[in-house]
């Protein structure tokens, strides 16, 4: 008699769609951002990683241009985490630099920050294996500068206007749902940049 067959374990990985953008200067990629910031509601997770100028913190800039909150959006190195409230009627963003949380989630949670995370649009940059337990869905940003570029200190995030390669994953339910694959997809549609997505 032939043995039962086992059955294959579940795959424990969300499900993901990716969308590549090429951003060609730092004008696009607040654009970008300020697009970015139109798909996005409290609770979100957007994890940024990138080197030094890639333009992490410039399209952070336009994000909290298309959320409509208070303060310039700068880079939270010295601070760990600014907290920018909203003018209006919109969620808070919470920006932070992950690079010295060595600790990730707990020493996250010790920033003791004064806004409830869920109620907020969080943007974590250097968060990397430190921050995904916040949220299931979230989406992840990789910022590449093309091959031979090593001006870091004339980059996007300095206003430079090098070209960037963005790739854009949504991981879980949130970002792979008809209505999200469709709104990630119009964030490279502007002049200048270029998208093509691609689901699994």
């Amino acid at each position: 008699m032939e043995a039962p067959h086992s059955q294959a374990p579940a795959d424990p990985s969300p499900a993901t769609h990716t969308v590549r953008l090429t951003v060609d200067s730092a004008e696009l990629m607040r654009e970008t951002g300020r697009r970015l910031a139109a798909l996005l509601r409290p609770g979100d997770l957007v994890m940024l990683t990138g080197e030094l100028g890639a333009g992490k913190t410039t399209l952070t800039r336009g994000l909290g241009e298309g959320l409509g909150v208070r303060g310039a959006v700068t880079s939270p190195t010295f601070a760990i985490a600014r907290v920018h409230p909203p003018l209006g009627d919109g969620p808070a963003l919470v920006h932070v630099d992950a690079y010295r949380l060595g600790g990730g989630l707990d020493e996250m949670e010790d920033l003791d920050l004064d806004i409830s995370l869920p109620e907020s649009v969080t943007v974590v940059e250097w968060g990397d294996g430190k921050v995904e337990e916040l949220a299931e869905d979230r989406l992840h940003l990789v910022f590449d500068r093309p091959l031979g570029d090593d001006t870091a200190g004339s980059a996007v995030d300095d206003g430079g206007d090098e070209p960037r390669v963005v790739t854009v994953t949504g991981l879980g339910e949130r970002w792979t749902s008809p209505s999200a694959v469709a709104g990630l997809a119009v964030l490279g549609a502007g002049p200048g940049e270029g998208a093509d997505g691609s689901g699994s």
